[in-house]
């Protein structure tokens, strides 16, 4: 709630105003109940505590001026200890204002008691007069009072420990909820950190296409004209600048429905069918009723350039590109994409696997999981006849039903 209020315009004076407020009505309050059970309330009493009131407020300004002095590179202990001292200072002299106040008053004060042999004791201050009748009156000091407007050290001793409770309070309130601020937008700023970080990341892999691939297509279409195959390398060019801008376009931190990336995915596989006319063979297989399941835009774009790269670029055997879909259970789907190696073979060496630093396919995994919130499951590997990666996600609009 702290650190709502301290995001807001001129959040931290509302928190000031609205606890030096809440300290000082409780102060007054609890005054003024004493003054009426105990001290038979009257405005002369009000206006003799009135004074160190408005002391005790300037002296919570300065406590004030003195804590926001203090940069957030100064440690909470450190804080806590300067405001500590500060509010034994301030309520020393708090303390000393007030029992000179309560002096001064006492010494202009005047107290008349009649007994009932006729004497009449006066008291002013410390002085006290007794008039017996005709004789002479008698005047005596108390010993140890205060005079001039001297405060007694006992009664600022007492009256100091009181206030420093007082001003330790309203500095732990104030320090407590400086320190939830700054932890609040410590965490909020580390959090935009986080998600700029991630944006980053997923938007560097819009950028993430092969050159080889633009290399090898703008290659292709070179041969294409030379052979003055112009209507191939037409739909070449055509599928080539459509791919491009649909993918510039989209926002990779969105989701856009699995049928909107297969479509993406098979503009750039019209490209490769054209690189690979005898070699590439493409089986995409995704129902109805998985077609409108969310995914992040460009999800499969480094899966299906890596099944190129190192399924189909690396043998000069046929090698057959499977994208499909199925449901798991009525909250999740699972898509793959396989692509086939003959007997295990690439480049007609033996055994031979698709080879990389991974990273591609870990940005997949790492993209999956943030958006999905950790629901989504990410594997890959060789398997029997060829290499696979299968992504389970859950499906988020049925679930949202």
């Amino acid at each position: 709630m702290i650190s709502s209020v301290l995001d807001k315009p001129g959040g931290e004076w509302r928190i000031i105003a609205i606890s030096m407020a809440a300290m000082w009505t409780l102060y007054v309050t609890t005054l003024l109940v004493r003054m009426a059970l105990w001290d038979n309330l009257g405005w002369h009493l009000v206006s003799a505590y009135a004074p160190r009131l408005v002391s005790g407020i300037l002296l919570n300004i300065v406590l004030l001026v003195v804590l926001r002095s203090l940069s957030d590179r100064h440690s909470l202990p450190r804080r806590a200890l300067i405001a500590a001292a500060t509010c034994l200072v301030i309520s020393l002299g708090q303390a000393t204002f007030a029992a000179h106040v309560d002096f001064s008053n006492a010494e202009k004060r005047v107290e008349k008691i009649t007994t009932v042999e006729g004497m009449v004791i006066k008291r002013k201050g410390a002085e006290v007069t007794v008039y017996r009748g005709s004789d002479d009156p008698l005047t005596f000091t108390f010993p140890g009072s205060g005079t001039g407007g001297i405060a007694n050290l006992r009664t600022v001793a007492e009256y100091a420990t009181v206030w420093v409770f007082f001003y330790a309070a309203w500095s732990a309130i104030y320090l407590a909820g400086m320190s939830a601020g700054q932890v609040a937008r410590a965490q909020q700023r580390l959090a935009e950190a986080e998600a700029a970080a991630q944006s980053a990341q997923v938007r560097a892999l819009r950028y993430q296409i092969n050159p080889h691939f633009l290399f090898n297509t703008l290659n292709s279409l070179s041969s294409l004209v030379m052979r003055e195959d112009n209507e191939r390398a037409e739909d070449m060019l055509m599928a080539l600048s459509t791919f491009f801008r649909t993918s510039l376009s989209l926002d990779p931190s969105a989701a856009v429905p699995l049928s909107e990336e297969i479509a993406l995915q098979r503009l750039y596989l019209d490209i490769e069918e054209v690189r690979f006319p005898k070699r590439l063979k493409i089986n995409i297989d995704v129902p109805e009723d998985v077609a409108n399941v969310t995914v992040p835009a460009l999800i499969l774009q480094p899966i299906i350039e890596n099944a190129i790269k190192y399924g189909v670029s690396a043998t000069k055997q046929p090698v057959t590109l499977s994208i499909t879909a199925h449901r798991l259970d009525d909250a999740r789907v699972q898509i793959d994409v396989f692509n086939s190696a003959p007997d295990g073979k690439l480049n007609n060496d033996p055994g031979k696997r698709p080879t990389g630093t991974g990273t591609g396919l870990n940005n997949v995994c790492q993209r999956l999981e943030t958006h999905f919130a950790g629901e989504a499951d990410c594997r890959f590997g060789p398997v029997e006849g060829g290499y696979r990666v299968s992504l389970a996600i859950p499906d988020t609009e049925h679930l949202d039903d």
